[in-house]
């Protein structure tokens, strides 16, 4: 079970089903269907991230036999194990949200545990939605054992009115319906179209853009993750990457030769080339920290302002990830990134090929207006900026993909909750030129860091995304779209400016100094923060207060030691 580098393909396994003393292990599997043929091969765990609360990961469970029967065929055994997720989606805007970001950690640590105690010899991750693609990875990260992470896929987009509409939709309709611009029986119709089937939201939101990240990044198989959840090539994919797995394990290829500072810079450099998520910023802090890379804020403003915004996706654009596994997919991306010269082209990936050799691959349909040529770009610079100021001293993040302004200044309207926020835009409360200031939300404070879409998708419903400002210590959706700053830190809780603003002070958010100030003096500031009092906080719960307790700020990645 040696291959000709020397590498034992058994590296940790034979320690768990090997000897006269472990025949009480051996005992254990046989009793359910494991014979010495089986254990006699390499023991491949199949993290699975299935669940039946959302449409994300519903289909999981189909693509993991695929996987298995890959791995099979390709001599290895494998064993299949679960762990937790949570829909961004479904639990917005309630309580429940608090719990998706926390569930990132605890996918980790569930990974990381089973893996570990039961010392398989390679790992192939199955992920779905927001929090189980960079969660997944984390934990392989920890592992470092090889290891491959399969994406379950996108939705495809519902049909309305004759156009494709996503759950973006449903969510500004909200909006439009407190309003008055829509009536009950419109906003069921959406409702009933809008998430046709399985698979993760269909634009560039959160699970799309990590899972291009991932793709790019080297620890995705390329070409694998666009193909749509429900398209009869996601099977087929499936196996392969099952024959992958054992591939990466033969090369004895671990994450740590893949997830260099390099790969986490074409990582960068596709999230703002596609307009994708801020939440991209937390998650690839979080897989830097795990692999030992150095990796800050402020390297996402430096290659976000260096390369193009090309891909017209949603939330800011016209397409769906659908259209571009139509276009071309991610190496139709790769190759505009490489022509730019903005991709670290000798990279590694999971197939064996450097990210250049993909690049160079791409098959463009002719016709595309999916991702546009480098001399017609949307935008000169990528869709993240990051901010600081006497309001976020240790920087914020700004989605720019999808709106001209750079530049807002008004009074702000302070919340200390997004509930309290949600009920001042739906009773028509907002004006316009008013900063909408949300605190109370980050990491510890909310605790949970919850994402804000149910608030920032109503006020662009109502008709006020182009003439408001919000910022947060909590988080935005992918979906997000309007100038908005998120992820400010230090949070309130812990001691950040955004938990000393009152109503009617002046707020500047300034792009292009990259600057979030309000119109207060340092001796002012100093003054409240000594007088401050936390405000007191629904009860969290004993897993949330535990993460409350553990987690580093939204500018480390929200990562938990």
């Amino acid at each position: 079970m040696t291959t000709s580098n020397g590498f034992d393909l058994k590296h940790r396994s034979r320690a768990l089903t090997t000897g006269p003393e472990r025949a009480p292990a051996r005992a254990f599997l046989k009793g359910i269907g494991y014979d010495d043929d089986a254990l006699g091969k390499p023991l491949v765990a199949v993290a699975n991230t299935w669940i039946e609360t959302m449409p994300c990961n519903f289909h999981l469970r189909a693509l993991a036999a695929k996987v298995k029967e890959g791995i099979r065929e390709a001599g290895g055994t494998p064993m299949e194990l679960n762990t937790i997720a949570i829909s961004d989606g479904i639990t917005m805007g309630t309580a429940g949200m608090r719990a998706s970001l926390a569930s990132r950690e605890v996918i980790a640590d569930s990974v990381e545990l089973v893996c570990d105690a039961h010392l398989f010899d390679a790992v192939i991750a199955i992920s779905g939605c927001d929090k189980t693609i960079p969660g997944t990875v984390m934990a392989l990260c920890r592992l470092n054992v090889p290891s491959v992470m399969l994406y379950g896929g996108s939705i495809l987009p519902g049909r309305y009115h004759g156009q494709q509409v996503t759950i973006q939709e449903v969510f500004e309709a909200v909006g439009a319906h407190a309003a008055g611009r829509i009536t009950d029986r419109e906003l069921t119709e959406l409702e009933e179209v809008a998430s046709p089937g399985a698979g993760a939201c269909g634009g560039q939101f959160t699970a799309n853009t990590m899972a291009m990240a991932f793709e790019v990044l080297g620890i995705s198989p390329l070409g694998f993750s666009m193909v749509p959840a429900t398209n009869p090539r996601k099977a087929e994919v499936a196996a392969d990457a099952g024959r992958l797995v054992m591939d990466v394990l033969k090369r004895g290829q671990r994450p740590s030769d893949i997830i260099t500072r390099n790969a986490l810079e074409n990582a960068i450099a596709a999230i703002a080339c596609s307009g994708g998520s801020t939440n991209g910023v937390l998650h690839l802090l979080a897989v830097a920290k795990e692999i030992g890379v150095e990796l800050s804020i402020d390297d996402f403003d430096r290659i976000s302002e260096r390369t193009p915004l090309l891909c017209d996706l949603k939330p800011g654009g016209q397409y769906v990830a659908s259209d571009l596994y139509e276009a071309g997919g991610v190496p139709l991306v790769l190759g505009r990134l490489k022509r730019a010269g903005l991709l670290h082209s000798d990279a590694q990936t999971v197939t064996g090929k450097t990210v250049g050799e993909h690049a160079d691959e791409a098959v463009e349909s002719e016709g595309q207006k999916v991702v546009r040529p480098l001399d017609d770009p949307i935008k000169p610079t990528g869709g993240l900026a990051i901010l600081r100021g006497n309001l976020a001293p240790d920087g914020c993040v700004v989605k720019l993909a999808g709106h001209e302004r750079r530049k807002h200044v008004g009074p702000a309207r302070v919340f200390e909750s997004e509930e309290d926020a949600m009920a001042a835009v739906t009773a028509g409360s907002i004006d316009r030129g008013d900063v909408v200031v949300i605190r109370n939300e980050g990491p510890a404070g909310g605790p949970g860091m919850r994402e804000m879409l149910a608030v920032t998708a109503a006020l662009v419903g109502e008709g006020l995304g182009e003439e408001v400002a919000l910022i947060t210590d909590g988080r935005f959706s992918g979906a997000t779209r309007g100038l908005m700053a998120g992820h400010v830190a230090p949070e309130s809780i812990r001691g950040g400016p955004i938990g000393l603003v009152r109503d009617g002070e002046e707020i500047t958010l300034d792009v292009d100094r990259r600057r979030l100030d309000v119109a207060l003096s340092d001796e002012e500031m100093a003054t409240r923060a000594q007088q401050y009092r936390e405000p007191e906080r629904p009860t969290a719960g004993v897993a949330l207060a535990k993460y409350a307790r553990l987690v580093s700020s939204a500018s480390e990645g929200a990562v938990t030691r």
